[in-house]
This record gives structure tokens, sequence and C-alpha cells, in this order.
């Protein structure tokens, strides 16, 4: 049994590096403090550095990914010194990271109390991220190996394409780890419905944070919506719904955790001894020519 924290994380104003920082220490130490051994937070939570920009930079779409670059090793810095301090496993969301390339990625970092254990790049872009932002795909998928057991990280909207879930289920994955950030209410909807299913098609669990909250001082972030939940396949033991906790609001005045007791050893026994074995069955359709239209 592990606790976990997802947070519905408000997007605000810090403008100085030891307000944000008094800000995430804090936020960290609220779950901890609770007993939370994993901490989530949503897509581009990082991006909230960029309050610490002038406003003119801030409020540019390129020039506030551009400013906080030389704020990464700090932030770098933070994140894995609360992790080992508090002794947790924090993916702290993520940001757009200016590579040697000369391209932006979405990274998420994940730190453990041990240090940092890596990252996972966005793999898939939204039409705003490519169109507009010009943020560039990743490419690979990796697999976190804690003694909370393994883990993988699907940025937002790559929860909508079953494979790689499925990539990092067929790998030993047993929580997938979903930070979002959606300006609608739509837009919400959709990752929480594909982080469900991909928790129903690999029979493993699935831990979702959302950003939220409105901040005309970023135009990346400047409107969001969400809830925290947590998903697992519908099976016995588990809530009929799928749903094993979600965060009572869609849009709090301010972040809230969502903390709830995961007990991964009962998801894997439902691969064995469940109503159904939509795990073992994937390969069956590919077979016998089920997928020939007549």
């Amino acid at each position: 049994m592990i606790r976990v924290a997802a947070c519905q994380y408000h997007i605000d104003l810090h403008q100085s590096w030891e307000t944000y920082a008094a800000h995430l220490t804090a936020l960290c130490e609220e779950a901890a403090g609770q007993g939370a051994e994993l901490l989530l937070l949503p897509e581009y939570a990082g991006l909230v550095l960029s309050g610490q920009l002038p406003e003119a930079e801030r409020g540019d779409l390129h020039g506030s990914i551009a400013g906080i670059q030389p704020l990464l090793p700090r932030w770098l810095a933070l994140c894995e010194a609360l992790a080992r301090r508090l002794k947790i496993h924090l993916q702290p969301g993520s940001l757009p990271v200016l590579d040697a390339d000369g391209r932006y990625r979405n990274r998420a970092w994940l730190f453990g109390p041990h240090g940092c254990l890596g990252s996972q790049d966005k793999l898939i872009m939204t039409r705003f991220e490519l169109e507009q932002w010009h943020i560039a795909a990743g490419s690979g998928l990796k697999v976190f190996d804690t003694a909370l057991g393994k883990l993988g990280i699907l940025i937002c909207y790559d929860n909508e394409f079953p494979l790689l879930a499925r990539t990092l289920a067929e790998a030993g994955v047993d929580l997938i780890l979903a930070p979002s950030c959606t300006d609608t209410e739509a837009g919400f909807h959709r990752v929480r419905i594909g982080a469900q299913a991909r928790a129903l098609e690999n029979q493993i669990a699935v831990l979702q944070a959302p950003t939220v909250g409105l901040a005309p001082w970023s135009p990346a972030l400047d409107e969001n919506i969400g809830r925290a939940a947590l998903y697992v396949p519908s099976d016995y033991g588990m809530p009929a719904s799928g749903v094993l906790a979600e965060s009572a609001e869609l849009c709090p005045r301010r972040s809230r955790w969502l903390i709830a007791e995961l007990d991964l050893d009962a998801v894997r026994r439902l691969r064995e001894q469940g109503q159904v074995f939509t795990r073992r069955d994937w390969p069956r359709q590919f077979d016998d020519g089920r997928l020939v239209l007549r």
C-alpha cells in the first residue's frame, strides 16, 4: 500500500524566487505531512517560474519560456532537495526546456529520496503547442524503477493514445503519472477519459494532476480547469466506476491535494483473478482477421 498525492495546482503569480521557493516548499510539506510518499504536480507547473520575469517578458508567449531557462538549474536543485529532505518521490510537473538542437521540449522529471531518477518528454503535441508555441515532440518512453513500484509518465495529451500506455504496461509499469494542463472542461475530460481508459485496458493505475485557475499574466497558462483523480480498473475490490479517488471541486480557488491509498498488489491481482483480462486479451484484437472490414 502506498499513499499518493495529486495536486490541483492553482496558477498563482510569484514574482520572486524566494516567494516561489517558499510556496513550493510549503506545498510539498503539506502533502508529505499527511503521509504522502509520491507527489504529482501538473503539466507546465514549472512555467509558474515565469512570474519572476519582467511583466512584458512573462506576458509574451515565446519570451516567457526563453526567460525561465536560466532558472532551470535552481528549480531542479530545489525539487531534488525537497525530495531528499522529505524522503518522497516528487514529480513536480513539467516545463519547456531548450535543448541543444535549439528546440523546446515539454519535460517532466522524477525525483526520489536519493536524487533525480530521470525525465520523460511529452511525445505527442497539441495544436497549440505545435502551431503557436512551437514546442517540439520528445522521443522514447522511460520506466522509473522505484521503491514504490515501476512508474511511467505520460504528459497530458499523451494519455489519449493507447499504445504509449501499452508500451509502458508491457515494460512492467504499474502506475502511470498523468500531469495535465487544460484550458477547457472538454479538454480536461478528454485527458480524464483517456487516462481512465488506459487504466482499464492495461489493468494498471493512473494518477492525474491538473492545473486550475485564471492567470491573466501568462499567455500560456491563462485559463485552467480540471480535477485530480486516481483511476484503477473497474473490477473486484475496486470502485465500480474505476475512480478510486477524485477531487470534489472542478476549479478550486487555491491549490489542493488529493491524497489516496493505492494497493498496487491488489491491482496486479486483477490481471490473474479479475472478472476480465483486458491486459492479457489485448493481442486478440489483432488476430484472426478481427480488424478486417467486411
